[in-house]
This record gives structure tokens, C-alpha cells and sequence, in this order.
């Protein structure tokens, strides 16, 4: 009997057909970091955001900005550096610049995301009577401030029917302190037209708790307001993931 032919001694189009089938196999299961990026890819599409862990949602983010780099060990050093998805987006550029692999890319993308976030708490306040969407409001303010490492005093200007004008940052100070000027308040509402005021600031500290100097300057913009019918409607501290109203509280 003669002996079968072996893979060396195979006909062109056999080999042809070997090679196309170990390409498909090769197709279907990428190696390596390639392999999981779709499986990660495949669960947020079947199964939804809510499935993935902050160390995978961040390595999606990751994948657009890094194609060649496995981001896993990078989100896991984002968790452990900043302690959950949320603090990674909201670290300084200094600081997650000492993350090594993520480069000027990597970060690009992370403040890329948080701006879409912000962008979109706002959209479900703006244009809305404030003072009957203050959940959307909380949700939009703490996304905005809660995180600051340093203090930084925001004003949101009103129209006659609470509808917010303007949002805008007035200054920004040390870790515990911020120089507010009641007469750049008013004068800044007035050119905006804005009959109502909110103003707001955060505890880098994470403690809502008003100081003395919270309790003044407050009573201070709240007259000099008050002196061209421009109501305040409240002062909100924001820590991390506590806040204080002065309305609420009985301190306005």
C-alpha cells in the first residue's frame, strides 16, 4: 500500500484551505488583551452598562484612546490611586499623569468622559424651574464640585421663574477657604438679569458642615441682593456625598 501523503506533500489548494481556516480560527478568538476587549465589548452591548465592574468601564474607555496597549493593569492603577471610577475621571491632570502607560491620550479620554457626564447632568436642569428638579440639581452639583481639591464658590443665576440662566464659577480658593465678594455677586446678576440667586460651594474636606465665615458671607450677599429685589433662594455646601441647604437648615 502506498503511504498518505503528508502536509509537506499536500496539493496547493489543501494548503490553501488549512491556511484560511486557521485565519478564521485565528479571527474568532484574538490573543491576548485583543480576545478580551471584545469580550468587554460584547458584554456592554448584550448585558449593559450596569455589568461591568469601574476597572472594566474604565478599560473601555481606555481601549479608543490606547488600541495598542492592554489597559487592564491601567484601570487597575486608576482604582487603586484614586479609589473608584468616579475619582479617576475627576483626578487633576498632574496627578494621573503619574499613572504609568496612560499618557497625555489616556487622560484626554478620561476628561473627555467627564465632560459628557457634566454636560449631561446639566441638560436635565437647564431651562427647568430649579427649585422643582432639586434632585437633578444635587445630582448635577455634586458631579461638578463634590470631587474639587481645592474650594470653589459657584453662583446659579435665576430667571422670574427659576429657571436657570447661568451657572458659573465666581472663584476659586485654597482647601478651605474662598474670597467672595457680595458686590461682584450682585453686580454679575444684574447683568445677567437674573431676579433669583443659589449659591453654592464645596468642602474639599468632604464635611458639609457651614463655617462661621460661610454663615457671613452668606447674610452679606443675601442683603446686598436682597437691597435690588434679587432673592436668594439658598446656599448649598457639597461635600462628598453629603450636602448642607441653608434653607433647609434655617440659616438663611
Amino acid at each position: 500500500m502506498g503511504r498518505k501523503p503528508g502536509l509537506a506533500e499536500a496539493s496547493p489548494g489543501l494548503l490553501a484551505i488549512i491556511d484560511s481556516d486557521a485565519a478564521s480560527t485565528a479571527e474568532a478568538a484574538p490573543p491576548g488583551h485583543l480576545g478580551h476587549r471584545a469580550r468587554m465589548r460584547a458584554k456592554l452591548l448584550t448585558a449593559g452598562a450596569d455589568a461591568l465592574l469601574d476597572h472594566e468601564l474604565l478599560e473601555m474607555v481606555l481601549f479608543l484612546a490606547l488600541p495598542r496597549r492592554d489597559t487592564k493593569p491601567i484601570a487597575r492603577a486608576l482604582l487603586a490611586r484614586f479609589g473608584s471610577f468616579a475619582g479617576a475621571l475627576a483626578a487633576p491632570p498632574q496627578e494621573l499623569g503619574t499613572i504609568e502607560g496612560l499618557g497625555e491620550a489616556g487622560m484626554a479620554a478620561l476628561k473627555t468622559v467627564q465632560a459628557a457626564a457634566l454636560r449631561l447632568a446639566r441638560a436635565e436642569v437647564i431651562d427647568r424651574p430649579v427649585l422643582n428638579n432639586w434632585d437633578r440639581l444635587l445630582a448635577y452639583l455634586t458631579a461638578a464640585i463634590a470631587r474639587e481639591r481645592i474650594e470653589q464658590f459657584r453662583i446659579l443665576f435665576l430667571d422670574t421663574r427659576n429657571r436657570l440662566i447661568a451657572d458659573e464659577a465666581q472663584a476659586r480658593g485654597t482647601v478651605n477657604h474662598t474670597p467672595v465678594y457680595p458686590r461682584e455677586v450682585v453686580k454679575r446678576a444684574l447683568e445677567l438679569q437674573a431676579t433669583a440667586l443659589i449659591l453654592v460651594h464645596n468642602h474639599p474636606s468632604g464635611d458639609p458642615t457651614p463655617s462661621r465665615a460661610d454663615l457671613e458671607m452668606t447674610q452679606e450677599i443675601k442683603a446686598a441682593a436682597g437691597s435690588l429685589g434679587i432673592v436668594l433662594h439658598d446656599h448649598l455646601i457639597v461635600g462628598n456625598g453629603r450636602h448642607v441647604s441653608f434653607r433647609r437648615e434655617g440659616l438663611l
